[in-house]
């Protein structure tokens, strides 16, 4: 290995170290302040001061049972509904040829570059116009499939070998037993990865609950460490810290169980 080699290779790991502690400094700055007693937050505090007040006044002053059942609810329904039309039509969009596959196809690749909060307005004039604000049914509406589940199923699918489709079709395997007796069962990494993806914006959402919630009774997670706030004392710093704490522990729980199924989806994705 020559000396230039080694000096590349240390300037990378340097990058790559500099960038993980830039991406890090906000999650330990947040556990940080979920130990720390409030008056001493912005300055002062010390291993001896932490403490897991914080901790209890999130959990007395707000219902999070009922705040964590709604979010998992909201993931759920949006995952499951995402899976149920995204796969089919990645199916279709890899391994069939029809009159209009390039429209489809650059239609998707538009869906990806169109922010969400474009269509926002439109969205929350036809839910309101159903009647369904402050509903579970307006949080999961705008997210019921998904073009990124579209194409990253499509890319998935196309590094399957043509064989077992070929194979499944001399069994007589219909079209809607292809995709969820052939490809279903094959790109388990792919589901695995989109599912952190699906889960995580699901959870996180915090815009679009804000536009289409009045009132606590259908607050999701991220909506709910918004209300710690006080029109006398102003934002309780270390109670928002304490629920944003309990609000991401889920998350990198089911992202550390999942991680070796979720880069190899993701790997096999960019390889492609």
């Amino acid at each position: 290995m020559t000396a230039r080699t080694v000096s590349r290779q240390a300037l990378t790991h340097l990058a790559l170290a500099l960038g993980g502690v830039v991406m890090l400094l906000p999650f330990a700055i947040m556990l940080w302040t979920a130990f720390v007693p409030e008056r001493l937050i912005f300055g002062g505090a010390g291993l001896g001061d932490l403490t897991f007040e914080n901790f209890r006044l999130a959990v007395r002053e707000w219902d999070w049972v009922r705040a964590y059942r709604t979010s998992v609810v909201v993931a759920a329904i949006t995952f499951v509904s995402q899976l149920l039309t995204c796969l089919p039509a990645g199916y279709v969009l890899a391994r069939h040829r029809f009159r209009g596959r390039n429209v489809a196809l650059w239609v998707m690749f538009g869906c990806l570059i169109v922010p969400s909060l474009v269509i926002a307005i439109p969205t929350y004039v036809m839910i309101s116009r159903v009647g369904q604000l402050d509903t579970i049914a307006a949080l999961v509406w705008p997210s019921l499939t998904s073009a990124f589940g579209i194409f990253l199923f499509r890319q998935f699918i196309l590094t399957l070998p043509q064989s077992i489709f070929d194979a499944a079709r001399l069994d007589r395997v219909g079209e809607f037993g292809m995709v969820w007796r052939v490809v279903l069962p094959n790109v388990r990494p792919a589901i695995t990865a989109f599912g952190i993806f699906s889960v995580v914006s699901s959870w996180n959402d915090l815009f679009w609950a804000s536009v289409v919630l009045q009132s606590p009774a259908n607050a999701t997670v991220p909506f709910a460490i918004t209300q710690f706030a006080d029109q006398e004392a102003g934002v309780r710093y270390g109670a928002q810290m304490a629920a944003a704490t309990l609000a991401v522990a889920p998350l990198i729980i089911a992202f550390l169980v999942a991680q070796r199924q979720f880069v190899r989806g993701i790997s096999l994705n960019v390889a492609d």
